[in-house]
């Protein structure tokens, strides 16, 4: 019998990205098919060296959810305004063009470990923008 689960996807602890990935999700038509693990930076979180005693629990997190679903694909989503992003920055300006590169080099390093771990599972990628919202709120004086 085939696994009704396609994915696992990897995404960010930040709650800005929660509705904006719920989305994504479903337009692709994977909702209740996707095992999730969440981290801080994503993928920045489970392949930058400033955060290396978080790798053995994604790999084991993912290992469990092929052995128990049958994923066929690792979904990573990263966002822009990323807090590891910026903790991880080597350098002592920080912009987009940076964090760009930070999140791609994220993935290159996700990509060649899944490879030698699990070369049947196929990697899709994406950096996603977030924005706060901010409320206004009239504050009546009571005199």
């Amino acid at each position: 019998m085939p696994s009704k689960y396609k994915a696992m996807v990897l995404s960010c602890i930040d709650p800005r990205c929660q509705p904006k990935i719920n989305n994504i999700l479903k337009k692709k038509k994977l909702s209740g098919k996707y095992s999730l693990f969440s981290i801080a930076g994503s993928a920045v979180g489970v392949t930058s060296n400033k955060f290396k005693t978080w790798h053995n629990v994604f790999w084991q997190n993912l290992g469990i959810s092929l052995k128990l679903h049958g994923i066929k694909k690792l979904i990573a989503v990263n966002h822009y305004d990323c807090g590891a992003a910026k903790l991880v920055n080597k350098q002592k300006k920080f912009n987009r063009n940076i964090e760009y590169k930070i999140h791609q080099n994220a993935f290159k390093a996700l990509k060649t470990k899944l490879k030698k771990k699990y070369p049947k599972i196929k990697l899709e990628t994406k950096i996603m923008t977030v924005k706060t919202l901010f409320l206004t709120v009239a504050m009546n004086e009571i005199i």
